[in-house]
C-alpha cells in the first residue's frame, strides 16, 4: 500500500515532536504493508511551509529508516488565498514530490465562492488537486454537491482510512460509502498524526474496502492510485463516476437524512 496524506515529519506540526515519534509511525505503517509514503506537513497559517527543514527532516526518517520504506514530500495545503497565490505561482513547492498533483484542504466553516476558480487555475496549469478527506469537512459533508463542479473541472478526492471504519463517526462512514459507490473517491490515505491520537489505519481500510466493494477496488484506492500520484504519472482509466451531471438520488437512508433531505 501507499500512504499519499500523512504526517510523519518530526517538529513541524502537530504530528510528532521528536524523531523517535516519526520512526515508531513509520514502524506502524511499515508492518502493515505499507511501502511508500508520502510525508505531507501542514501549510496553514498556524504552520507554514518550511521547505528546507522539511527537506532536512525528510533525510534524517530516510538514513534512520535505511531503506526499509520510500518516503516522498508533499504538504497538506490549506486554501487560504495567500497559499493558494503561492501554489499557483510555485506548484512544484507544494505538490507530491514536485509532480502534479496537490493535496487541497477545505476549511471547515466557510468555503470561499471564488475556490471553483481557484481548483480550476490549478488544472490549467497541469496540477491535479487532490481534495482531502470530505467525509471530515462539515461543511462538505452538510453540502456534498458543493463538490460536483471540482470533480467535473478535474479535481479529484481522498479519503481518510479511519473513517472507513467508524472512527470519525457515523456520519463519515455513510458519506465514505456514498462517494465510494458513485465512484467518486480516487485515494484512501492515512492523514496519520500520531500512534494513540490518529495512527496510520490503512490495512484495516484496505480490508473494509475489501469486504464491501472488492479487492480491485480497496487495491486502485490503496495501491494503484496513489502509486501514480507518488511516481507524478497519470491514473489508469477510472470506473465512470456516477451522477456528475445529475442531482443526488433518492430522498432515503441514513446519508440523506444526514443532509436534511
Amino acid at each position: 500500500m501507499i500512504d499519499i496524506h500523512y504526517h510523519l515529519l518530526f517538529g513541524v506540526d502537530d504530528g510528532p515532536k521528536t524523531v523517535e515519534g516519526s520512526l515508531q509511525l513509520a514502524e506502524a505503517s511499515i508492518a502493515e504493508g505499507v511501502t511508500h509514503i508520502v510525508c505531507t506537513p501542514h501549510s496553514s497559517d498556524r504552520y507554514p511551509l518550511q521547505p528546507e527543514v522539511n527537506r532536512e527532516r525528510l533525510a534524517i526518517l530516510r538514513e534512520r529508516l535505511d531503506g526499509r520504506i520510500t518516503l516522498g514530500l508533499g504538504c497538506d495545503l490549506h486554501l487560504s488565498y495567500d497559499n493558494i497565490e503561492d501554489a499557483l505561482q510555485n506548484p512544484a513547492r507544494y505538490s507530491i514530490n514536485g509532480g502534479r498533483y496537490l493535496l487541497v484542504e477545505f476549511p471547515d466553516l466557510a468555503i470561499s465562492p471564488f475556490i471553483s476558480n481557484w481548483l480550476y487555475q490549478f488544472n490549467t496549469r497541469g496540477i491535479v488537486p487532490i481534495i482531502t478527506h470530505p467525509e471530515r469537512n462539515p461543511m462538505l459533508v452538510a453540502r456534498p454537491k458543493l463538490m460536483l463542479e471540482w470533480l467535473r473541472s478535474g479535481c479529484l478526492v481522498q479519503l481518510t482510512a479511519a473513517s472507513l471504519t467508524g472512527r470519525f463517526g457515523e456520519a463519515a462512514t455513510a458519506m465514505c460509502d456514498t462517494l465510494i459507490k458513485k465512484n467518486w473517491v480516487h485515494f484512501v490515505a492515512s492523514d496519520a498524526h500520531s500512534l494513540n491520537g490518529r495512527p496510520p489505519a490503512m490495512q484495516e481500510a484496505w480490508k473494509a474496502l475489501n469486504s464491501r466493494y472488492g479487492q480491485a477496488t480497496a487495491d486502485r484506492l490503496c495501491i494503484h492510485n496513489p502509486r501514480a500520484a507518488f511516481s507524478g504519472e497519470p491514473l489508469a482509466p477510472q470506473p465512470e463516476p456516477v451522477g456528475l451531471n445529475e442531482d443526488w438520488g433518492p430522498r432515503r437512508g441514513l446519508f440523506n437524512r444526514l443532509f436534511g433531505r
